[in-house]
């Protein structure tokens, strides 16, 4: 099995993990070890991966890093054959690798997969999941991701980056705070700035919503966001898993923390501008800008965006 570790020195974390991983893989001169400074070197740091018929990779980056590397993978074809992903928890947010149940430490990650290899034990640590196609054709651009967010979880980002401008703060220690914060001014009737409104149409397998203005639009491919929310409830067997919350849905306070985990109140219903299911295919029309897996998307005029979820990747939990 041909294997290698991409490491992005400027995911967070990662940086002062480099000279360890170095130290490992000492011990392992057949794993080849691509760095690169910045998400603009990725596609070289690929070609040169591809070279090498890469069976396993190793990404040790945040949300981010693996983002774009399921893009190079997926869209653009960077292997011959998908290789198998083993996210390392490696960058500031590291959802995907979280709800993987990737290891805290990503060189102990690592370390232990080289070896499962060794003793015959990798297809214990082997997961299949489906992954977002985020298609806008207003930009004329697809990308690959497990998150996707428009309106207020883009400004809520895009406010925690601006808070929390360093390092680990920025990650999930920086989201949660926003996050509580954001949904205090919610229970308070607080609905301006970051919480205002969007507008939208949004088509669910081809169903239109029935509202006009959003409080919130996410989707994703994972089980499980920062902090272990889960704020999807369908029960249907499509890819997408899909919510909106409308800006006038009622009874918002109440509903919000049930909402969080997955478990909403009975009243939470789509009548009461609650939405969530699974789909095969979600489209939505605003002017609001959005992000994918972290990665801001600035607003454009008239954005139109496909979200599927027809192809899948085999992680390695690490």
């Amino acid at each position: 099995m041909r294997v290698a570790i991409l490491n992005n020195l400027r995911a967070g974390r990662s940086e002062r993990q480099v000279s360890r991983i170095l130290t490992l893989l000492r011990d392992y001169p057949e794993v080849l070890h691509v760095e690169t400074g910045d998400t603009g070197a990725l596609t070289e740091a690929f070609i040169e991966l591809a070279k090498n018929r890469v069976d396993l990779l190793f990404v040790n980056g945040g949300d981010g890093t693996l983002q774009h590397a399921l893009t190079e993978i997926l869209e653009r074809n960077a292997f011959e054959r998908p290789p198998l992903i083993a996210p390392l928890r490696g960058g500031r947010t590291n959802m995907t690798a979280l709800d993987l149940g990737t290891q805290r430490d990503p060189v102990r990650a690592l370390s232990d997969v080289l070896a499962a290899i060794k003793t015959g034990t990798l297809d214990q640590r082997l997961m299949k999941r489906p992954i977002l196609r985020v298609e806008s054709r207003t930009r004329g651009l697809v990308q690959y991701g497990m998150f996707f967010g428009a309106g207020v979880i883009h400004r809520a980002i895009a406010l925690t980056h601006q808070l929390f401008p360093t390092r680990r703060t920025n990650g999930v220690v920086g989201a949660g705070l926003v996050t509580s914060g954001l949904m205090a001014r919610v229970a308070f009737r607080s609905r301006d700035g970051v919480l205002t409104s969007d507008k939208a149409q949004i088509y669910l397998d081809g169903e239109l919503v029935p509202d006009g203005e959003y409080m919130l639009m996410i989707a994703s491919s994972l089980e499980r966001l920062f902090l272990r929310m889960n704020p999807f409830w369908g029960d249907q067997s499509g890819g997408v898993r899909f919510t909106s919350i409308a800006y006038d849905a009622e009874h918002m306070a109440r509903a919000l923390p049930g909402i969080a985990c997955g478990r909403p109140l009975k009243r939470v219903q789509p009548e009461a501008g609650f939405t969530s299911r699974n789909v095969e295919r979600a489209e939505i029309r605003f002017d609001c800008g959005f992000t994918i897996d972290g990665e801001i998307f600035e607003a454009k005029p008239d954005e139109f965006v496909t979200l599927t979820a027809d192809r899948r990747v085999t992680f390695v939990r690490a």
